[in-house]
């Protein structure tokens, strides 16, 4: 009997989001109040690439995001070094409890493939000082995997958006576009949260109007708050390729 390859199915793995920015696969114990929050300023939103140019790199959709780590305005989280390989493949799913001071927020979630700090220098790489350790300027590289943004007065419906009620807890679920791609071991994955990401996408005001009617006036700060509780979790969806 010929011998058959043995079939690499697709199994749910989901990562919470927990305290101290630790993204895990345990969800969290119970608490009266476990959130972490953020101010929006429409006014400053976190860019889509670090440098200012009239044009695109070529790389930007693997950008290194640590300018947007460094951000009060970005929360992060990520899971300790990967003892394996851990390959995702299909659509990642992003389901958060959230609340705002506003009534209307956008809501960015980011996959990001952290590079260990050690990595080694690839061929043709030097670091130009023989002092230095033999390590690649990929060390601490957090590359973008995938990132979706979703404006939340649509979290019910597209033809019937809803404020927010200043305060009160809301489930925001939304899927980002399909991935495969391999975390290698030793490296570590994030997650990150924020509420622009701009010029990609518009400008929300954070009150609930219509965008393309918004005056100067309706831009607004607003308090993002990202809920962590047994009873309201927050958590990205990955589809795990194993034998």
């Amino acid at each position: 009997m010929p011998r058959r390859a043995a079939a690499r199915r697709a199994r749910p793995l989901a990562f919470y989001l927990s305290a101290n920015g630790r993204l895990s696969k345990d969800p969290p114990p119970a608490a009266a109040e476990a959130f972490d929050e953020y101010v929006s300023d429409p006014a400053k939103p976190v860019p889509f690439i670090e440098d200012v140019d009239i044009g695109m790199e070529r790389e930007y959709m693997v950008a290194d995001q640590r300018f947007a780590s460094r951000r009060p305005d970005v929360l992060t989280y990520e899971t300790e070094p990967l003892e394996d390989d851990l390959t995702i493949a299909g659509p990642i799913s992003a389901s958060l409890a959230v609340s705002t001071t506003g009534t209307d927020a956008d809501w960015v979630v980011k996959l990001i493939d952290v590079y260990p700090d050690d990595y080694p220098l690839q061929p043709g790489e030097a670091t130009g000082d023989r002092d230095r350790p033999a390590h690649s300027k990929m060390g601490g590289y957090e590359q973008l995997v995938r990132g979706e943004p979703f404006r939340g007065k649509f979290r019910r419906s597209f033809s019937k958006p809803e404020a927010f009620t200043p305060g009160q807890v809301e489930k925001v679920e939304f899927t980002m576009p399909d991935a495969f791609h391999t975390f290698r071991r030793g490296h570590r994955v994030m997650v990150q949260v924020q509420s622009s990401w701009f010029p990609l996408v518009n400008l929300n005001p954070q009150t609930f109007v219509d965008v393309n009617q918004a005056t100067e006036a309706d831009f607004k700060k607003a308090t993002q708050r990202v809920w962590r509780t047994a009873a309201q979790p927050s958590l990205v969806r990955l589809n795990v390729l194993g034998n």
